[in-house]
């Protein structure tokens, strides 16, 4: 019973995560999208995808800076009640 709700528990946190990372992407294109693409066309000029190109990155740091951040502060946390 304890295997299963575990198996249940991690199927549930893998579900979360892949929807995230897909909301982020969502977001990240379109926000970018948005920003470097004034008028859309059959294709995009270097300069639109250099901006796009640096865009995602810059976007996809921050994300990544933010979410080190909180899960240390998590951690932090979690310890803090331990002791």
């Amino acid at each position: 019973m304890a295997a299963r709700l575990e198996q249940v528990k991690n199927s549930i946190h893998n579900e979360l995560a892949l929807q995230n990372a897909q909301e982020l992407m969502n977001k990240v294109t379109e926000k970018c999208f948005a920003k470097c693409v004034p008028k859309p066309g059959g294709s995009l000029s270097s300069s639109e995808e250099k901006c796009l190109s640096q865009c995602m990155e810059r976007y996809l740091e921050a994300f990544d800076t933010v979410n080190r951040t909180y899960i240390a502060r998590l951690k932090k946390e979690r310890f803090d009640q331990q002791s």
